[in-house]
């Protein structure tokens, strides 16, 4: 596709229907890679499906004027609390890559995380967007390395580059298993890498009687490690992929600034619950003593909204933009983000919330 396209394709009402155009835009190779999760891949389906279990109760009569969908996130104000999830190799998709994802989320005032295997250095994208005073705050998600030097370098390239927190994966020590990608024979394409991980080289197996345990699980991080890293950085740090409400409870005594409920779309453990059905329980557990984001699912302003009333500040969107930037590149990331917000605030004003604080859990019913 022309990578200066400034229209969209014909048909594109919905995120559904960017889904289904990016199927017969992406190759082969790619579309397994973004669309595919693990294994038989119940979780990826029962994410979306989980939110339409929940059912917003409508308000009526209910003063509006002068409403708005502004969350308070990390010290700063957000216009809307819709952000782009960390997804690699972006440049797979569209051509622009992540230079595109990251323009379009500033022009819709949407918060990026850029992730660790990005296809485009992580100071490039930071350059594109840091001055826009619109945009909305630009994040790194890191995996940790197996060598403590080469997460420090990350880190503080992520600092001189002018990012504003360090959002730490910890659902991921392995890759879950692929099926979809396996049968597709999948491949990275020649001219496309994790850029910001070059030279980094791989870890030395460990000798044992187990081939992943006594091998590459012998530099799985812990608690240990989430600790160590919060006093190598001034950035404020997140931790990515928590479901377990004991898991959120810990997050919380470590006093991290966040944590993202997230099955990792699906990609890591088949058959996990999905994150609609957590989001409540470690809302629950925590009892707000730090900012919950989710991703999973979501697919409709009305997700967000449900959302936000059990108990998030914010969510993230992964497979969405990545269609919306196969499809037309920045303009089809922004066209994903355009219908998001126009769809929450719809929602907004037809359950009665003048601000996402009204959005509490007496909007919802379930079956």
């Amino acid at each position: 596709m022309n990578t200066m396209s400034t229209t969209l394709p014909a048909g594109l009402i919905t995120l559904a229907d960017h889904e289904a155009c990016a199927h017969h835009t992406l190759n082969a190779n790619a579309w397994a890679y973004f669309s595919g999760g693990a294994a038989d891949e119940f979780t990826l389906h029962a994410n979306p499906r989980a939110w339409n279990q929940w059912q917003l109760l409508p308000r009526v009569l209910r003063p509006l004027a002068g409403g708005h969908s502004h969350v308070q996130l990390l010290g700063r104000t957000l216009a809307h609390p819709i952000m782009l999830a960390p997804v690699a190799y972006q440049r797979m998709a569209h051509p622009d890559g992540e230079i595109a994802t990251a323009l379009a989320a500033a022009a819709q005032q949407a918060g990026l995380i850029l992730s660790t295997q990005a296809s485009t250095p992580l100071e490039d994208v930071a350059a594109a967007i840091r001055d826009d005073p619109e945009r909305g705050p630009l994040w790194l998600q890191l995996y940790l390395q197996t060598d403590r030097g080469h997460t420090l370098e990350l880190v503080q390239r992520a600092e001189r580059a002018g990012y504003e927190a360090v959002v730490l994966t910890v659902d991921a020590p392995i890759h879950g298993s692929r099926d979809r990608e396996r049968r597709a024979q999948f491949r990275l394409p020649a001219d496309i890498s994790a850029v910001n991980l070059a030279g980094f080289g791989k870890a030395a197996a460990a000798q044992g009687s187990h081939t992943l345990f006594d091998g590459l699980l012998t530099h799985a991080p812990t608690w240990d490690d989430v600790a160590w890293l919060q006093t190598q950085t001034r950035l404020p740090l997140l931790l990515k992929g928590i479901l377990h409400p004991d898991d959120a409870r810990q997050a919380a005594a470590l006093q991290v600034a966040g944590i993202v409920v997230s099955n990792h779309g699906g990609r890591t453990l088949d058959t996990t619950p999905a994150t609609a059905v957590m989001l409540p329980r470690i809302a629950d557990a925590v009892q707000g003593a730090l900012p919950l984001l989710v991703d999973g699912g979501i697919r409709r302003g009305t997700d967000v909204l449900k959302a936000i009333a059990l108990g998030a500040s914010a969510v993230l969107v992964g497979r969405p933009y990545i269609y919306g930037l196969a499809n037309a590149g920045a303009l089809g990331v922004a066209h994903v983000l355009r219908l998001l917000r126009d769809e929450l605030d719809i929602a907004m004003a037809l359950t009665g919330c003048r601000t996402l604080a009204d959005a509490g859990r007496q909007l919802l019913v379930t079956t």
